[in-house]
């Protein structure tokens, strides 16, 4: 049976995506600073913080043609600025919170938002013609990706890409409590038969494995490719890959699980190259606004990452839409990480971002987060 697009099953875990359901009793007059205290109230968070940026600001390179790249090889003529986004004015900036252990500085885990930073940056490599998108797992990743019905001979970086590989989800295993290298992850997910290859089926197993294809290719890990050709030309200084690092850097508040113990600190090789991104939320703001701007993708590879046709519509490369209500869509991710959930949406053109987070890894009331994101984008009526 297909799985619905506005409603996934999530592990209890990790950053899985969670596309919320359109319905919302929050009221159509509401607007966002009067729904982010009920995501304490109702949505049972201890605390909750959004940061907004509507800017109508210039700065979008001519074409989508400029993309950030801090030293990378093989760079195109003209490219090495980050643009679209990265410098535009703060006038448009809205911010509210509630509740306590949380601020608008704080650095957080952003747990699948870190698969948007992984798809850029291999398609940044395609567009450098470093790898193909047809290219198969094998051909990286020789051997890996064997066993109970999987074969890396049969699947593409593009299925990788788009959740349409079928390859099992290894954090249904380690229910995103237990560290795992990269390799370990994969042999938990191959001693599962695939789903149908060719239909959209969300795996953290995916992005872990797309992590080893940029090493292969680059011969530096993900967390390197992404800092030198994301986070450094962004100027992302809230922004890191922690690695094995369980505390997060300051200031920072306090996380914590659905039972109400605290997980501030956490190893993050519970995620890897799925979710383990640590940051803020000005840097999300940023991050999304260059991105759909065209700062930091060719114009063409900016189409293809938003192309949700291999995915039947529910997933592009890194990014999902949801269509609001009142006719908009917006393009973003969300992550789940123990302790703390996160969603970023943005218009196409990246002018307009929302970011918002709870310091728990659950949100009890499900209608908030549509009701958020149709109170910031659907234009209000007096």
């Amino acid at each position: 049976m297909p799985i619905p697009r506005t409603l996934l099953a999530i592990p209890v875990s990790l950053a899985l995506l969670c596309l919320s359901p359109p319905a919302s009793r929050a009221g159509a007059a509401s607007t966002p600073n009067t729904l982010v205290p009920l995501l304490v109230t109702r949505g049972e968070a201890p605390g909750a913080a959004l940061l907004a940026l509507d800017g109508t600001g210039s700065g979008s390179a001519p074409g989508g043609t400029e993309y950030a790249q801090a030293g990378a090889d093989h760079a195109p003529a003209g490219t090495g600025r980050a643009s679209s986004g990265a410098d535009r004015a703060q006038a448009g900036t809205d911010y509210a919170q509630a509740g306590t252990g949380i601020s608008r500085a704080d650095h957080f885990r952003a747990g699948s938002i870190t698969k948007t930073f992984i798809a850029t940056v291999v398609l940044q490599l395609a567009a450098e013609h470093r790898l193909s998108l047809s290219d198969t797992v094998e051909q990286h990743l020789p051997g890996l990706v064997r066993g109970a019905g999987n074969d890396g001979r049969a699947l593409t970086l593009r299925s990788l890409l788009t959740h349409t590989s079928g390859l099992y989800d290894f954090t249904a295993v380690t229910g995103g409590t237990i560290p795992v290298s990269p390799l370990a992850a994969v042999r938990i997910a191959l001693t599962h038969p695939p789903a149908d290859r060719g239909r959209f089926s969300y795996s953290n197993t995916n992005y872990v494995l797309l992590g080893l294809v940029i090493r292969q290719v680059t011969g530096r890990s993900y967390a390197t490719e992404a800092e030198r050709r994301i986070i450094a030309p962004l100027r992302l200084t809230g922004t890191s890959f922690p690695g094995s690092r369980t505390t997060l850097p300051s200031p920072h508040g306090r996380a914590y699980a659905a039972d109400g113990s605290d997980v501030t600190d956490l190893d993050p090789r519970v995620a890897g190259a799925a979710g383990e991104l640590v940051t803020t939320l000005a840097d999300l703001d940023r991050f999304y606004s260059a991105l759909l701007g065209g700062g930091l993708l060719p114009s063409r590879w900016l189409r293809e990452m938003l192309n949700t046709r291999t995915a039947h519509g529910s997933y592009g490369m890194g990014l999902f839409p949801v269509r609001l209500p009142c006719g908009t869509t917006v393009w973003g991710h969300n992550g789940r990480i123990s302790g703390s959930y996160v969603r970023t949406a943005a218009t196409v053109d990246g002018r307009h971002v929302l970011t918002f987070r709870v310091n728990t890894s659950e949100i009890a009331d499900p209608g908030l987060e549509p009701a958020l994101l149709a109170a910031e984008f659907c234009p209000r009526t007096s």
